[in-house]
């Protein structure tokens, strides 16, 4: 490995059981619920992650998520239609996901729970940022199973930076029409294609345009 591919951007793709993380008890008593966390910069002694809930009514939100171990405080931000933010403060204790990412420096990208599990995707600066994540993990208990490793993508030299599978997810829902009005492939047929969910796919295209609007459209600002 040369030391020029040592200090490459890296993306990690994770799951992790549903009760590993302290809201994941939410989904035992409301099972219907979607959780997706904001992207979170880490900080090494402070994480306050924001999160939105959906499939939830606003008066059960508060009072289910204050029972969960490893919360130290938790209020209602905003709401969006039927989509609710939260913002959440870990007790310092609490040894999870959140505190690996925070102790390595890794940065998460995205977080989306159900009742079936998390899954998650992590950017390290270099890649000792995701080996020092993985060894934390280990030496802390946390589970977590490996989907995906790979490095930062150029797009076509333009220094749109797409992971490879945002890369493949866009260029494949582009060709199938998925954005064509009408559509003319759904999000299920095209997940399908990839063979991943399409929880994984939505999460895919909606991080791969933050990127490519912040490369283009922001930068000309």
């Amino acid at each position: 490995m040369s030391d020029e591919g040592s200090y490459m951007a890296t993306v990690m793709e994770f799951t992790s059981p549903v009760a590993e993380f302290p809201l994941g008890s939410i989904f035992e008593s409301l099972p219907g619920v979607t959780v997706e966390l904001e992207r979170l910069i880490p900080h090494q002694t402070l994480v306050i992650p924001y999160f939105w809930v959906r499939g939830v009514e606003t008066e059960d939100i508060e009072a289910e998520f204050e029972r969960h171990v490893g919360v130290k405080g938790i209020r209602l931000i905003d709401s969006v239609e039927d989509e609710y933010l939260m913002r959440a403060e870990w007790k310092d204790e609490y040894f999870g996901v959140l505190t690996a990412l925070a102790k390595a420096n890794v940065v998460l990208l995205t977080g989306t729970g159900t009742k079936d599990g998390w899954q998650f995707e992590v950017r390290g600066e270099a890649r000792q940022a995701i080996a020092d994540f993985r060894e934390y993990c280990q030496q802390n208990d946390i589970p977590i199973t490996i989907t995906a490793v790979h490095a930062m993508l150029p797009i076509q030299g333009e220094g749109y930076e797409l992971t490879e599978t945002q890369h493949e997810a866009l260029v494949l829902a582009y060709k199938r029409g998925y954005f064509d009005t009408p559509r003319e492939a759904s999000l299920e047929e095209i997940a399908d294609e990839l063979g991943i969910t399409q929880q994984s796919l939505s999460s895919r295209l909606r991080r791969g345009h933050r990127r490519l609007i912040g490369a283009t459209l922001m930068g000309a600002l």
